[in-house]
Parts: C-alpha cells; structure tokens; sequence
C-alpha cells in the first residue's frame, strides 16, 4: 500500500484528532511522582502581520523538545499566551485608525491558527491574554504588593518622552538615543511618574547571575546593565558664592555631589565636569557664559549616550564660569559642562583626573588645564605625559601620602575624607529605578487613588480590577497626560479610606509589568484566588527551559528576575529565579542575507510554506538548517532537500505495509541493529542538547542505511521492524504528521507521540571495530583498527602499536622511553 507522501491529505486530519482528543493537555496531578519540565518560549506579541518562519525559529525546537520530553516519561508544561498590552499594539491601531480591543483578539486568533498550522503542541486551555481583565486585575495586584514593600514611588523626575509614542520611556527602553519601538529621537522631560525600586535589588540580581545556566553574553549584558562600583562619593565645594537667589534652588549650592573609583587620584583633579543634564547646571552657570552653555546642553541632549561615550569622538565642552574647591589640596578648579559623562551613571558630575583618565586627558589637552602627576609609572623621568597613565604606582605630588603603593594610599585618602566628614565610602550602579507610567490609554491602569485630605491611597485589593474604560478616542493627547483623564466617570471616584471625592491615576502601566509574571499564571490560569494557585507553582516552577531572542536581555529578563525575587522575599514562592536555563534562537535571515521586512516584501510566512509543501516540512527545515543559536539564510533548496527526505521515508516505512515479507536465510541483521541503536542514542542525545541540526542530520543518515538495508534484503526481519519504528519514533518530535501516519498505517496504538520514547542499548549499539591513533612523539604516525574489546586492552593495544609497520619506521634506531596507553582513544609512543 504504497501511495503517495501527500502532507495536505494527512496533516489537517491529524491536527483536527490531536485536539478533539485533547493529546497535549498538561496532567492536572499536582502530587505525581514523574518529573516535570515547564517549557516556555518568550510571550509573544501578537502584531497584524502575523508570522514569518522566522518566528517558527523559536517555536519548532521547543515543540521538538516538549514532544519529546512527553514520550519520555514527564509531566509537560507547554503553554502559550499573549502579551496583548502596551504600545506596539497601540501604535498599530493607530497607525491602521482601528482600536486595539478589535484588533489584539483579531491578530492572537491568527497567531493561534498559525502555530496550529505549523503543528505546535500547546496546551490551549491554559491560554492567557494579558489585556483581558482576570489577568491585568493580578498585574494591579502586583503593583500593590510592591507599592506595600516600598517599592513602589511616585516622583518629579528627568525622564526620556517619546514624541512618537506620546509617552515616557524607561531608560532600557532607549536606544541609541532613539526609542526601541518607533525610532523616534527622545526628548528630556521633568514629569510626576511611578518608578519600581529595581535598584534595591542590584545586588541580589547581580550576584545569583553567577548560577543562572544561561548565555554568557545575556549575563554579560546584564552585569554591564546594572553597573555596580565600588568608591568613594565626596563632596566639592562651590568657590563661588551663590546668590540668596541661588541657594534657594535647592541643595546642591553649597557643593558637588561626586563619585570615583579612584579616590587615589583626588591631588590631581584639575577641573569638574557636569553632565549636560545635570540640575544645577543652569544655577552655577555665569551670565557671561549662560548663552554658550546653554547651546551646548541643547545640542547634547539630541545626541545618544553611545554616541557620547564612542572612543573615536573628540572630547569637548563648555566652561560654566564657576568653580569649586579641591578638598585635597584647597585650590579652586574650573566647573564645565561636557556631553561624556553621563547622569545615568554615579551622580552625573566627576572629578577630572586628566593625568590619571585617557578621557579627562584629552579634554585637558584641548582646553590647555593643568595635568598633575599623582602616581608615578614604574619608570618616569618627570617628562610631560602622551597619554593618561591608568595604572597602580607610588604616589607623588599628594603630601602626607607621598611613597605609598596607590591601592594603600585609596584607602587612606577614604579613611581621612570620612574623618573630615567630606565623603563616605559608597557603591553605585549605573542601573535605575525602573519607570513604569506611560501616558498611554492601553495598558493596565495604575491601582492608585488620590485624595486632597488623605494623600496617595492604593486601590484595595478587593476592588480589583480597575477596569480600563471602553472608550473610541483612545489616542495620545500629546499633553504628557493620558487620554484617561479625559474621561471624567474614570478619573472622579470615592477615597477608600475616608469616602471622600477622589481621583484616579490615569497613567497605565508599560506592557513589561504585565510579562514580568506571566510564566507564573501559566500554572494555573483559571484560579481566582490569588495570582496563582500555590500547589501549582510549587509543582511546575521555575521554568525549566525558557527560550526566545536576546532582545530582552536588559529589559524582561532583568524585570521578571527583579519580581520574582519580590515574591520570594513575600513568602509567594519558594524560588528566587523564573528561569533556570535560558536558551536564544539565531535570526533566520532572506535569502539574500538582509533582514525579513514587509517594507522590503521578502517575508516568508508559514503558510505559504504549508501550502505548498507541508508543516513537516517547514520544521523539518528549521531544525536542520542551522544550530539553534546560529543566525542563518532561508534556502529554497535546503527547503526541497527536506522535503525530498522526507518522501524517501514515506517510501521506507509505508511501501512493506500489507505484505508479507520474509528475511533471507540466514542474513546477519546485526549491523542494522548497531546502526538503529546508535541513532536512538545520537538522537535523544542531541535533542536534550538543542542540537536539532545534527539530530535531523542523524535521521537523514538512518533512512538512508534503511535504503541500503532495504536493497540487500534484510527488511521483514524483526531488526527490520525495530529499525522503521524506531524511525518514526525518533522522527514523531520533529514532523509529527507523518510520523502518525506511518504509525498508524502500520498499525500500531495510537498516538505515536503517546508511545514511550524508545531506549538504546549500549552493547548492540557499540562498533564492532574502534579505529586508535598511534602517536610517536606527539605526532601521528599511523592508525590501529582493532575490535571493540582490543580497543580497551592496554597491552595488546602497546604491542600492536609497537609493531605496527608506519610506526616501525619512525622508531628504528631510537629507544623506546615509554608508551602512554589511553584505552579505545590513544597510544603515543616516546622516544630519546
């Protein structure tokens, strides 16, 4: 019964069974004894365009992994969602003049149809949306457990403002200057805003990195992120008199607030220097300079950080007209202003060290200030530097502290500021608190009320959710407020305290919020109790296997760590990090190297593929085109190779179907036996290791030993019959649509991705010959092809090497000193 592999005739049926017959619903025992594997890819949003095979990057080889997981023996926990709030879906509505309560259902639904299409083995009772109501009421929820712990604030604060977005940025959300979702440049704003007190977890975040069985540089990227320095925070003082007018301003007026690592260097700061945005750079700038500076912070202010900070740019600033005072040596040093240090780091002013900082050495050099000496190399002639010494020496030029090594002089020259009561020792970091308000409409609504008699008063849990009104005029006002506040039944409400008039917060929460938890509800999406029901999450978190891009990597994955340890730290949970291994897809590019873009009309989309040659096919492709981490080119050849195999396996497992089929006598089927066993092994050992190319590479090889195995008459034995189920078993995680059929064509018990994943045998599947290096001296000389037994007799293994005739020929006329036998691996033979 040998007809033609035909995947539209057979994959839309097989999809249509596998979910009426619920096959990839997660066990609801909390209590069993099997073990679990919770695997989760990053929650997507759904956008109008739908798919690429692109995305399928991700989802086909965690689908291969969660199919198998299954057949081997665990519990599963593969699930799917939306992360339907926030401003990529805003800003498509607008774009599209649609509303996103029409448009988020719409594009979820098509991404549910897509991944169906492409056969991808979720459990959609546990489906989420994180706009519907029963999940943002717990992201409300959340909000307070941090507004209790002090962790969550309000304040008047610089922030970045999207003219875009019409809304506030977090500082990880700014890209080069620009923001990450529109690419509009960001501007500088002072506006009330609610913060998450991330900083106060630095630490924490930053030590437990160290066992986080994730990418290097995903780590690398986070340590960099948050920062941390130790130093010493000392203050300069203003030489200048302010004015009463001045010293009204605030604090600040009477001294710099300053941060160094490199307080060993204190008797060579020469001048200060204030970020553009510093607050009192207005307040000390002179009125003879105030036009110049001015200029200048404008034209700053339009530049990216990582322009600002790049190495080939020429450093420049602007004298402020001010100065403050050396605590170490009581001179006055100038005051400027310079766009290469940055508020987001230390206190947003430095002292300039230019014999001791490449970067205060240049602007030194261009602006003729004094560089003083106060660590002298291991060898100096007391000649005028070319460059910034960085290094540790003996100090010089520094008084009291003259002779010592620089690492004892830093801990002296803190010791005495502290005695004075001038600075103090200190760690900074360069992250920030988190910004969490956006001026947006679709978001879930900030749980804060406030009252003129009792101040800021948080929505009781109770009363949860704050609903998001539906309203049709939706869009950024532009006013730096949202469009909440225009609508009055929202904003006017009673003080749950007193019962008094009140008002609502009207800025929503940024979309980040509601995925820093998400993974969680996965465990029990329908309990109405809490965020999540206790007993599941002790059952299925942490995450075992979390999987998507690395664009997250200072933004989700830092804020998920930072919620998760909050909840650890409220007794919620009994761990402190959401996921154990991460794991990042490489980006499949067009053929032509250059990025997938409906701009550029080269996105390829699943369906397109289905149609014309099959889901299996299509993740067939995927998994074989590359390893799983490595970027890589779509091929329509590499699509057809595929597709071609997979015809061949069609040929194999469905053409003995019906017949009766006799082993030759006598025919040795131990060979098909070895190479059957030594696939399962390849196989289950390169999907547990996400090598999915080399496992669809091992499949390849096992058809076509089955051809060869086919043509020699071997089929119709039982190895016959072991092998071709042991193919569609192997093959069932990765194109599960012709892996059923072929099973049941064979007619075996259904489902095949029920069937227990098959083991290998260690004897039958070892070589029956082991082929051994023989070194001489360390180089290669030759080769033994010895049995398998042999291989790990060290004597014989000597003997042979010794009298083998490629070797004899390097060793005559010389003494043997010894031999290094490693058993099945090496034999190096030393002579003198």
């Amino acid at each position: 019964m040998n007809e033609t592999y035909d995947p539209a005739a057979i994959e839309p049926r097989w999809w249509e069974r596998w979910t009426a017959d619920k096959v990839y619903r997660t066990p609801d025992a909390l209590d069993d004894d099997r073990p679990k594997r919770y695997l989760l890819e990053y929650f997507p949003y759904p956008s109008g365009d739908g798919l690429s095979v692109g995305h399928c990057r991700n989802y086909v080889p965690t689908d291969v992994f969660s199919r198998y997981s299954r057949m081997s023996g665990c519990d599963v926990l593969h699930p799917m969602g939306w992360d339907a709030f926030g401003l990529p879906a805003e800003n498509d509505a607008i774009l599209k003049g649609l509303h996103p309560r029409d448009t988020v259902p719409r594009y979820a639904a098509n991404y549910k149809r897509q991944m169906s299409l492409v056969g991808i083995d979720y459990d959609w009772d546990r489906e989420i949306n994180s706009s519907h109501p029963d999940y943002y009421r717990w992201t409300q929820w959340f909000f307070l457990l941090l507004y209790r712990r002090g962790l969550a604030y309000r304040a008047e604060a610089p922030v970045n403002w999207c003219p875009g977005c019409a809304t506030v940025l977090a500082n990880e959300e700014v890209e080069a200057g620009a923001c990450w979702r529109c690419h509009s440049d960001v501007e500088p704003r002072s506006l009330p805003q609610w913060f998450f007190r991330i900083t106060e977890y630095a630490d924490r975040l930053l030590a437990d990195l160290y066992d986080l069985d994730w990418p290097a540089h995903i780590k690398a990227m986070q340590r960099h992120w948050i920062g941390r320095s130790e130093g010493v925070t000392f203050t300069l003082p203003i030489a200048d008199a302010p004015s009463p007018a001045q010293r009204e301003r605030g604090p600040g007026s009477e001294g710099l607030q300053v941060f160094t690592t490199r307080i060993d260097t204190i008797y060579g700061l020469t001048f200060a220097v204030l970020a553009p945005e510093h607050p009192l750079v207005e307040m000390l700038t002179t009125p003879d300079h105030r036009a110049e500076v001015q200029a200048y912070v404008a034209q700053a202010r339009r530049q990216s950080d990582i322009d600002r900070l790049s190495a080939d740019r020429q450093r420049d600033g602007v004298f402020t007209g001010a100065h403050a005072i050396n605590p170490a040596t009581g001179r006055p040093i100038p005051i400027y202003v310079a766009d290469y240090v940055l508020m987001t780091y230390g206190t947003g002013a430095i002292m300039a060290v230019p014999a001791h900082d490449q970067r205060d050495f240049e602007f030194a050099q261009r602006y003729g200030l004094p560089v003083v000496m106060t660590i002298a190399p291991p060898v100096w002639d007391g000649e005028p530097l070319t460059e910034a010494y960085t290094e540790t020496g003996v100090m010089i030029h520094t008084g009291p502290f003259d002779g010592l090594p620089s690492d004892e002089a830093a801990e002296r020259i803190a010791d005495w500021l502290e005695e004075r009561g001038v600075g103090q020792r200190t760690v900074q970091y360069r992250m920030r608190d988190w910004l969490i308000s956006r001026q947006r409409y679709w978001g879930a609504p900030i749980p804060i009320i406030y009252c003129d008699d009792c101040g800021t008063v948080p929505v009781p849990a109770a009363n949860l959710p704050v609903l998001l009104p539906d309203i049709d005029a939706y869009q950024p006002s532009g006013t730096g407020q949202s469009p909440l506040a225009a609508v009055p039944e929202f904003v006017h409400t009673t003080c749950p305290t007193c019962g008094g008039p009140a008002r609502r917060e009207t800025d929503t929460m940024g979309g980040f919020a509601c995925s820093s938890w998400y993974f969680l509800r996965f465990a029990s999406p329908h309990y109405d109790q809490g965020p999540f029901d206790p007993a599941a999450v002790r059952r299925w978190l942490p995450v075992d296997r979390y999987v998507g891009g690395a664009e997250h990597a200072v933004m989700h994955l830092l804020y998920a760590r930072f919620w998760t340890k909050v909840m650890f730290d409220a007794g919620l949970i009994d761990f402190q990090e959401p996921f154990t291994r991460l794991m990042n897809q490489g980006i499949v590019h067009a053929a032509d190297g250059r990025r997938m873009s409906k701009s550029r009309g080269n996105v390829i989309t699943p369906d397109s593929v289905v149609e014309r040659l099959g889901a299996d096919t299509l993740r067939g492709f995927l998994l074989f085109m590359a390893p799983f981490e490595q970027n890589v080119n779509w091929s329509e050849d590499g699509l057809n190779g595929v597709r071609r195999w997979l015809g061949r396996v069609w040929s194999l497992a469905a053409e003995d179907v019906g017949a009766t089929l006799v082993v030759a006598p006598g025919q040795d089927t131990a060979t098909l036996r070895r190479i059957t066993h030594q696939t399962i092994r390849k196989v289950t050992q390169d999907i547990e290791g996400f090598r999915f190319n080399t496992m669809i590479a091992a499949l390849m090889e096992f058809t076509n030993a089955l051809g060869t195995a086919r043509d020699t008459a071997v089929y119709g034995s039982p190895a016959w019959e072991e092998a071709i189920d042991a193919l569609l078993l192997l093959l069932a995680p990765s194109c599960p649509f012709i892996a059923e059929e072929l099973w049941a064509r064979r007619g075996r018990p259904y489902s095949i991705h029920q069937q227990p994943w098959p083991a290998w045998d260690e004897t039958l599947a070892a070589e029956e010959t082991v082929v051994v290096p023989v070194q001489v001296n360390g180089r290669l000389r030759g080769r033994l092809e010895v049995p398998t037994d042999v291989a790990q007799d060290k004597d014989e293994l000597r003997t042979r090497a010794l009298a083998a005739d490629d070797v004899q020929h390097h060793i005559q006329g010389h003494e043997v000193a010894r031999v290094v036998v490693v058993p099945g691996r090496l034999v190096n033979i030393v002579t003198c």
